[in-house]
């Protein structure tokens, strides 16, 4: 059953989610320190034995992390679906404390019914000089265009995906993205956004993504378990 409040449900959830304590804002804090670094090692200038010194520290830290276990799910963050209590840190788009993420930051606006996102890609992210590599564009917008179904009710997860460069996107420029609900078939939900650099706009997309309910994420969530205990 399609739920008239999810939109402005996922819009607290997130809101919320933007405050951490504990753990978690150390997490956050490393993730931020280890970007610094990702985008300063491809080009740096640092001896080979500089450079080597660092791989025992990274790899001592990475055993450390896989003895301490997996995180469990916060009775904080109460999940509208299953698996999702800390995407808001874990994400790769939009993860705090996943140094993979730029990080974006997505907001949901019920009143208006549109999504927004907002951020910059560093060098990281680099494809042409100076440019934001088009995988990585495509990606965000892949989860922009999911954000932007909830105002189908519920949640939608990706069939199609188009995108159009209408011009290079650059790096280490503040980008403005929006996705809108264009209309849904029965649970075929069709969605559009674009994104801009500095009041241009660079590329637009089109998904068409699937309606799933809550019983979709319980099934992913009970087959990651079945693959980590193999």
């Amino acid at each position: 059953m399609k739920d008239p409040e999810h939109a402005e449900r996922v819009a607290r959830m997130r809101q919320a989610a933007r405050r951490a304590e504990g753990p978690w804002r150390a997490k956050r804090a490393l993730a931020a320190a280890l970007r610094e670094l990702l985008e300063q090692l491809p080009a740096t200038a640092a001896a080979a034995p500089e450079l080597e010194a660092l791989v025992p520290v990274i790899r001592d830290a990475a055993r450390r992390f896989e003895a301490a276990g997996r995180t469990t799910p916060s009775s904080e963050r109460e999940p509208l679906y299953a698996g999702m209590e800390h995407f808001h840190d874990t994400g790769p788009i939009v993860g705090l404390s996943n140094p993979l993420a730029p990080p974006l930051e997505f907001t949901v606006d019920p009143v208006a019914r549109v999504a927004r996102g907002s951020g910059r890609f560093g060098r990281a992210y680099e494809g042409a000089p100076g440019l934001l590599h088009g995988g990585i564009l495509a990606a965000a917008f892949d989860e922009l265009l999911g954000v932007a179904t909830v105002f189908s009710g519920g949640a939608g997860m990706t069939r199609e995906l188009t995108v159009r460069y209408l011009r290079p996107t650059p790096i280490e420029v503040e980008l403005a993205f929006t996705a809108r609900l264009l209309r849904a078939e029965g649970r075929r939900l069709f969605v559009s956004a674009e994104v801009e650099a500095g009041g241009i706009r660079t590329a637009e997309a089109e998904g068409l993504f699937t309606a799933v309910g809550g019983e979709k994420f319980e099934a992913f969530v009970r087959a990651r378990r079945e693959r980590e205990r193999r």
